[in-house]
């Protein structure tokens, strides 16, 4: 190991900056909430012994750190092990001299200001676009959660300044309005947008009967405004504007 890294892996430095952050934020004496953005990839319903899935996912799902993942590389595992390792951690000073509430996003679309397409959408969009490393990732996915949690860019905003008005909402939360398949994402696009030829190399059908059992947002009054029709348009528009998308 060089002398001169200071962490051994990402999950160590994303550990360390989260114990550095919610410091900071005790610290400071004004800070009296974090709202911390997570990622599902940290939720997984696998059983614990990584044999299957269990029936629905929910706050109570963390993904497993061991097992083998289908569509996995030393990138992809090392990203799940971090958000998992970080949040976990984040949320163990809940109610000591800070709260914190933790929102486990999905895969993200619907649009940008940005002038380069987001990689979240890039992978949502990966089928219709043919671009097989970014498939990769979204099938990696698929394999870790079961399904793909998605949902608009719009209702992350809003649902992370309906936590921070909220005093009453701490913990964690998982944050998507639609839960599918990426052979579901292909039959809808299929569908509305039967002009794009998809290869069939990028459509395979796991055939899971996984459920989204997750409501604690919902349950506290939040509402999400899109669904998988205005996430999966706003993607492919903004595709279109930005890529040149056909």
């Amino acid at each position: 190991m060089d002398p001169d890294i200071q962490y051994k892996n990402t999950s160590e430095a994303a550990v360390a900056g989260v114990r550095s952050l919610v410091g900071s934020c005790i610290r400071s004496g004004t800070v009296k909430k974090l709202v911390y953005t997570a990622s599902v990839v940290a939720a997984s319903p696998l059983k614990d012994d990584g044999t299957g899935f269990k029936d629905s996912m929910d706050e109570s799902c963390w993904s497993p750190l061991h097992p083998s993942f289908a569509y996995s590389n030393d990138g992809l595992t090392g990203y799940v092990h971090s958000k998992t390792l970080a949040e976990k951690e984040v949320l163990s000073y809940n109610g000591r001299g800070i709260m914190v509430a933790t929102l486990a996003c999905g895969l993200v679309g619907g649009g940008t200001i940005l002038s380069t397409m987001p990689e979240s959408m890039g992978v949502l969009i990966s089928q219709i676009a043919k671009k097989e490393g970014r498939y990769q990732t979204l099938r990696f996915l698929e394999e870790l959660i079961g399904k793909v949690p998605i949902l608009h860019i719009e209702d992350v905003s809003e649902a992370h300044i309906f936590c921070m008005e909220d005093s009453s909402i701490n913990g964690r939360f998982l944050c998507a309005s639609t839960y599918l398949s990426s052979a579901e994402i292909a039959s809808y696009c299929r569908q509305y947008y039967p002009e794009i030829d998809m290869a069939e190399e990028f459509i395979e059908d796991s055939r899971r009967e996984i459920s989204w059992g997750s409501t604690k947002l919902q349950e506290m009054g939040f509402k999400y405004k899109y669904d998988i029709k205005g996430i999966l348009d706003g993607s492919l528009e903004c595709a279109r504007k930005l890529d040149g998308f056909p």
